[in-house]
């Protein structure tokens, strides 16, 4: 079995980030033809489209060198975070369509959707089972009980 390789963070990479959790996007091109929304335009491992159904729950997790950006297609996110470590409240965001939160690692996060979202996750480190479970460590930000959520232990 080859062993999972993750790579450090750089005092570069960390530079970079956005300064706060709701990024401002740039101004889209716009023409005749439609537009284009810039994104994110840094070097990246994974790209994946999520739907969650309306009472769901995804992450209750912080990671340990992964840091993504989620920009909402349709739907809403109710996303919560905080330091990791932290006896704070975890702080309320609402990130809504054509919105985008970035969540750097070692930041406690949890994702509550009250409607049928559709979301594209940007990330770091690549998206197979195995690397991100080696990078994410599960927390209890949110009381999962009365969502539809998942963890490795009830599949």
């Amino acid at each position: 079995m080859t062993p999972i390789k993750i790579n450090p963070l750089t005092e570069e990479e960390i530079k970079n980030w956005p300064t706060k959790p709701l990024v401002d996007l740039e101004k889209p091109f716009i023409d005749n033809r439609g537009s284009i929304q810039p994104l994110v335009d840094v070097l990246m491992k994974s790209a994946v489209m999520i739907h969650s159904k309306a009472g769901s729950l995804r992450a209750n997790h912080y990671h340990k060198t992964d840091w993504h950006y989620c920009y909402v297609i349709y739907g809403k996110i109710n996303y919560y975070h905080r330091e990791l470590n932290s006896n704070k409240d975890p702080e309320l965001l609402m990130v809504e369509k054509g919105s985008m939160v970035f969540t750097p690692p070692l930041i406690e996060h949890c994702m509550k959707f009250t409607e049928d979202t559709l979301f594209l996750t940007l990330s770091r480190n690549p998206r197979d089972q195995e690397t991100y479970e080696a990078d994410v460590v599960r927390t209890n930000l949110i009381d999962s009980s009365d969502s539809i959520s998942w963890t490795p232990n009830n599949g």
